[in-house]
């Protein structure tokens, strides 16, 4: 019975990390850049919903959502004001830049927020656990994130594929230059895609801090590292790839915390990323891309 609880749990976490993944994979996928500042984003939705529920009172529904419409307004902001001056240069000065706005949006919530831990109150504090099969528990928070996952992953392959938006996303990732001469708005469309990849971070913080319910300036990083994994072992640029590689990072992670060493669980999930990507380096339902030169 023991397997099937470290199971469940691996999903949960798995599903958290699957929606992180799935803001870096779209804006790998469309963008063809690495953002970094992702995992920030995160832990600003997190404390956006902190203080929403907490000093104003109002309830959780209000906090996800203010936390996503703030979060959105920060993805366009960055995108606009990092990212944009720095298209066409060389990816290194990209991923310079993205470290450099994780550094300031960490440090500029540890002087607003103060680096002190606080408590995050479950989103989902009024949902009884589900006992099956005696010893078996399912919590409302793993409820509540597995299905929200969930639903997210199959909106956004229906976004993607049958909205004009969504398929002007695609045009973006297969040819920049060619979308652009069809007359799709490149510009509008990277930004589009860093306005949803930030409303999705903003989900996931609230979750992250449902389940585990401790936010401090750094709520994001960990998990952030970690759903980045998850993209690249799913195959970033697809989004049933990042699904499907949060979820078994997470029971990894839960497998290797329980059965192995929580010290080295870290290093178990990186080493099985190193043997996926040397056996299969486009990652799980990644696609080979050869390029020519």
């Amino acid at each position: 019975m023991n397997i099937l609880q470290y199971l469940i749990n691996g999903i949960s976490i798995g599903s958290v990390y699957a929606i992180i993944a799935l803001g870096y994979t779209m804006v790998y996928g469309i963008a063809k850049m690495l953002n970094f500042a992702h995992g920030d984003v995160i832990m600003v939705g997190a404390y956006i919903c902190y203080c929403v529920t907490v000093y104003l009172g109002l309830p959780v529904l209000a906090g996800v959502l203010l936390s996503m419409v703030v979060c959105t307004v920060l993805g366009i902001t960055i995108e606009g004001l990092a990212y944009k001056p720095l298209r066409g240069t060389p990816s290194l000065a990209v991923l310079i830049t993205a470290i450099g706005v994780s550094y300031f949006l960490q440090n500029a919530a540890q002087l607003i927020w103060s680096s002190n831990p606080k408590s995050f109150t479950s989103i989902v504090s009024n949902m009884k656990p589900l006992h099956l099969f005696g010893s078996l528990t399912i919590t409302g928070e793993v409820i509540v994130t597995v299905a929200v996952s969930v639903v997210i992953m199959i909106g956004l392959t229906w976004f993607t594929s049958s909205t004009r938006i969504g398929k002007s996303m695609r045009a973006v990732s297969e040819d920049r230059d060619a979308a652009q001469l069809m007359g799709i708005n490149v510009n509008r469309t990277i930004s589009i895609t860093f306005a949803i990849g930030s409303a999705l971070a903003a989900v996931a913080g609230v979750l992250m801090c449902s389940s585990i319910p401790v936010l401090m300036p750094t709520t994001g990083s960990m998990p952030g590292i970690r759903a980045f994994t998850a993209a690249v072992f799913g195959g970033i640029g697809s989004i049933p790839g990042a699904m499907l590689g949060g979820i078994l990072l997470g029971i990894i992670e839960t497998f290797a915390k329980a059965y192995l060493s929580t010290q080295f669980s870290d290093a178990i999930v990186f080493g099985v990323l190193i043997i996926i990507l040397l056996v299969k380096p486009a990652g799980l339902l990644g696609k080979q891309v050869q390029e020519k030169v």
